[in-house]
């Protein structure tokens, strides 16, 4: 069983927040090859586009659930006991690759025809101006079906 230490970070704003140390689990865990699209690739898929919207998602590595059976692998103790994510954390050197893979199966069917995604970025796009509330909407209902905000 993996235990992680918490480690404070000062934020820009002084405030602190508070951090798992993944380090030792990410360096005993092989890397997810997964391929994250290349961004140029996406900026040019844009083109002869009318309408475009950018969505970045709200802490939506925390809206993937953890296999039950890695949830022991991100257990960290604190002053106040010891704890484990259900849901996937910041900081897993293969979160990046495991969204991205998510993200690819939900979007499949419009993929790079009505939305482009980056991780948790989303671009919708639509031809013309005028079906961009259409596009818009394929894309929000299948976020809602998947429960992602």
């Amino acid at each position: 069983m993996w235990i992680s230490s918490i480690v404070p970070v000062r934020k820009k704003n002084g405030q602190i927040r508070v951090c798992v140390d993944f380090r030792d689990l990410n360096n005993a865990y092989p890397k997810d090859d997964f391929p994250l699209p290349i961004a140029e690739l996406m900026i040019d898929a844009t083109t002869g586009h009318e309408a475009l919207s950018f969505m970045d998602g709200s802490s939506r590595y925390n809206q993937i659930r953890m296999a039950p059976s890695d949830e022991e692998l991100t257990v960290f103790h604190t002053p106040k006991g010891i704890y484990c994510y259900k849901v996937m954390p910041f900081g897993l050197k293969n979160a990046g690759a495991i969204y991205q893979r998510v993200m690819q199966k939900i979007f499949d069917d419009i993929l790079h025809k009505n939305v482009e995604c980056y991780v948790d970025d989303l671009v919708v796009k639509s031809k013309k101006r005028e079906n961009h509330f259409h596009d818009l909407r394929k894309v929000f209902e299948r976020l809602r079906r998947y429960q992602l905000k």
